[in-house]
């Protein structure tokens, strides 16, 4: 009956809003006299009501098969005794109704028999046709109670063996497939009203009801109607799942807000505040009025004061007990997932948030620090966790996915990630600075430190971006995908500058080769020195190196320290792989083989290694065409001369002063230690000989011989800086794992790389003072 009813008032409102009656008194009838806000909330109703059926369908069954054999059965035997006059024919029908009733046992639900009780009904038809007869002399015009006993019969066995049926004529809602405008109107206003947003659910699970208005007799119109059902439904479950989304960006908008409120940055102001408040104390002024600090807007005076989060949230509850009233929606053989749209659209929007808090400008080179993206990610993430409380998705799974395609270059929609565009900054505007002179590398702080403050030259501060801090932000943003991605990158810049190197080498072949061969005779090298073509040039790019492997070695100890805690045990296993490489059983070339593979493992977990297997791939990748293997080998070696014949050209500029507080060099030449060592491993490995350290030695011989004749040189332009240049020897034989101190104290006297280190501590001191 309550469904009956609920049905009559649906269609009578959408016949009406439709076909507006006019008034009988004066005056225009208003079309929003016909719109009713609480419908969906009557809808929703008869879809629960509807599911409660088909629930407890077998108790429904139990319940009616125990009545029709207990109750109307023995009714119905009285009141056949009291007919006068009955037919033979319409007494056997009358026997068959109360044995067919009585045979009825509850047995036959539990053990799930199908019931077919049409023949019942049909015999009642059959008896009201042969009582319709002028000539019968039973009439049921004379026998009320009887008739209305067997309707109530009729209904009653329907409820046994046609519950789908009951529901198809009493809660059949199909007239939405005919109004169509309508059903939209409604269901916008359903979830523009917060008080009825949790009934929205109510649109879509009518779309299943549209196939019941086809026919057999007009088998064209199924697949009309059809599609129109699938149609209707996706758009209201979208539309459901956007608004939804929309919600939740806007919460998530306001606490990463909040969480922004709470960085380091924040808290120079208070500090400002506080002196200037003790200020104005020792004068007796008025005090200032202190700003707002962060958890404010958590005090509430009165519980009825709602707040717009407040209001946020309670739509969001509603919308998503709406979204997760139900699984599955199914509408003509297809199957409708809400909370499946709901995952989509917040995995989406997910992915544009991440690259959008990147805040990058391409104009202005302008980027978000990886700390303050990775709070405002984590307050962005605790948001939606949150949501497994309202709905049921795996919001796990969402994090899994998104954050992994941000560890590549680009995302599944072909969109840049975080992962490209701060690789893209680091290497064109960071390293790039740190090429013109305006940042150097500081090893004591590990990190690059600025040289300049005008930010017309330079808008950026060079250790806010590549500290530890920093750069652990970004290890655990992009991950070891998106580190290895920023090493490869990396290498591929370094693998571009000794194909450059090479050239030069080339140019200068027979020049190099000479001096390779007569670095005892000084003065055939001074003769041959001034032959040399480019050499500002080659230790230009070879800094260049040095900047970019010394970026790259503490983003791989970031990396490592990152790893370290998250998982400790993954990565100690790694590390007893690196250590010990079982390679006794092996030939020569499995050994390489498995020593390479776990060389690229380790590296990819941030452990340092002897020969950096992603430079040795770079370099092999970038060989220069028409060149044999033999003559690539000769070039690596004359590569080394050329470095080590124009290092003491250093000396001679203002910008190889060392600066002892920063322990480096105020023109980065102290990274040429890096690039000589990585350098020279990675080429002498491919060339396949075995032989890096004694090209390394051939290279700290020519370097140490070229170095002592500055002690000889008397004119002040050419060792203005000699001392600084002096300590490049020290640099090389600690980074080196294949160089030993001893072998350096056999070249070159450690007393001066001491005096050296005296010196330029002394001269740092006279510029502080």
């Amino acid at each position: 009956m309550a469904l009956s009813f609920s049905k009559d008032e649906v269609e009578w409102l959408l016949r009406h809003q439709h076909h507006v009656i006019p008034r009988q008194s004066k005056g225009k009838t208003n079309a929003e006299d016909y719109m009713d806000r609480a419908l969906p909330e009557l809808l929703f109703g008869m879809e629960e009501l509807r599911a409660l059926v088909k629930k407890y369908n077998q108790v429904l069954q139990r319940y009616y098969v125990q009545y029709l054999s207990g109750y109307d059965a023995v009714v119905l035997n009285e009141l056949i005794q009291r007919l006068p006059h009955v037919p033979e024919d319409e007494s056997i029908i009358l026997s068959s109704f109360y044995s067919t009733m009585m045979e009825l046992d509850i047995k036959q639900v539990e053990g799930a028999e199908l019931f077919d009780l049409n023949g019942f009904r049909l015999d009642w038809f059959r008896m009201q046709a042969y009582s319709s007869v002028g000539k019968s002399s039973m009439m049921l015009e004379d026998n009320k109670e009887f008739a209305k006993q067997m309707n109530t019969i009729v209904f009653h066995s329907k409820m046994v063996d046609a519950l789908d049926e009951m529901l198809l004529e009493t809660s059949d809602l199909s007239i939405f497939c005919f109004y169509s405008k309508l059903f939209e109107q409604h269901f916008q206003m359903c979830i523009e009203f917060p008080p009825q947003m949790r009934f929205t659910i109510s649109f879509p699970l009518i779309c299943a009801h549209f196939m019941s208005c086809t026919h057999e007799l007009c088998p064209e119109e199924r697949n009309h109607i059809g599609d129109r059902s699938l149609s209707v439904v996706n758009m209201f479950l979208d539309e459901m799942a956007k608004e939804a989304k929309n919600i939740i960006t806007n919460i998530c908008d306001e606490h990463c807000l909040l969480s922004d409120q709470l960085l380091p940055k924040n808290c120079a102001q208070q500090i400002v505040q506080a002196v200037n408040r003790k200020k104005h104390d020792k004068k007796g002024t008025r005090p200032l009025q202190e700003p707002e600090k962060p958890g404010a807007e958590s005090y509430r005076k009165t519980r009825e004061e709602l707040t717009t989060m407040d209001l946020q949230h309670m739509a969001l509850t509603e919308l998503c007990f709406s979204i997760n009233y139900c699984g599955a929606i199914h509408v003509w053989d297809h199957i409708f997932a809400p909370r499946e749209y709901l995952a989509q659209h917040i995995e989406t929007r997910f992915n544009k948030a991440l690259v959008g808090m990147l805040m990058y400008n391409p104009d202005t080179q302008e980027i978000a620090k990886p700390s303050e993206l990775l709070s405002s990610v984590k307050a962005y993430m605790s948001v939606l966790q949150g949501l497994e409380n309202y709905v049921h998705i795996d919001i796990t799974r969402i994090f899994n996915s998104v954050l992994l395609q941000q560890t590549q270059p680009q995302d599944t929609h072909g969109e840049k990630t975080i992962t490209a565009m701060y690789t893209n900054w680091y290497l064109d505007v960071l390293l790039r600075k740190v090429s013109t002179g305006q940042i150097m590398y500081s090893k004591n702080q590990r990190a690059f430190v600025s040289l300049t403050t005008d930010e017309r030259q330079l808008n950026f501060n060079a250790e806010e971006y590549s500290d530890i801090v920093e750069l652990r932000a970004l290890s655990e943003l992009v991950g070891p995908y998106g580190m290895k991605y920023l090493s490869e990158s990396l290498m591929w810049h370094i693998a571009s500058q000794v194909i450059e190197l090479k050239k030069l080498v080339i140019q200068n072949k027979e020049v190099l080769a000479e001096l390779r061969t007569n670095f005892d005779k000084p003065e055939v090298m001074m003769g041959l020195h001034k032959r040399l073509l480019n050499l500002d040039n080659v230790l230009q790019r070879m800094t260049i190196i040095g900047v970019i492997l010394c970026f790259r070695q503490l983003a791989q100890e970031a990396l490592n320290n990152v790893l370290d805690d998250r998982i400790p045990f993954l990565l100690s296993s790694i590390k007893d792989f690196h250590h010990y490489v079982p390679t006794e059983q092996d030939t020569q070339l499995l050994a390489n083989i498995r020593t390479q593979i776990v060389n690229e493992m380790a590296s990819a977990a941030g452990l340092p290694i002897k020969v950096d297997p992603a430079l040795c791939t770079a370099l092999r990748a970038q060989k220069m065409e028409g060149i044999s293997p033999d003559e690539d080998y000769q070039i690596s070696c004359l590569l080394m001369v050329f470095v080590a014949i124009a290092i003491p050209k250093l000396a001679r500029s203002d910008a190889s002063t060392y600066k002892a507080t920063l322990e480096g060099h105020l023109n980065n030449s102290h990274c040429l230690a890096q690039a000589i060592n990585h350098i020279a491993a990675a080429m002498f490995t491919n060339c396949g000989m075995g032989d890096i350290e004694e090209r390394l030695k051939e290279f700290l011989a020519l370097a140490s011989s070229s170095l002592l004749k500055l002690g000889q040189e008397t004119d002040k332009e050419i060792v203005r800086n000699r001392e600084s240049v002096y300590l490049l020897l020290d640099e090389v034989v600690k980074d080196s794992p294949f160089l030993t101190m001893d072998l350096l104290e056999s070249c070159f006297p450690y007393a001066l790389i001491r005096n050296a280190y005296h010196a330029v501590c002394r001269q740092s001191e006279l510029y502080a003072q």
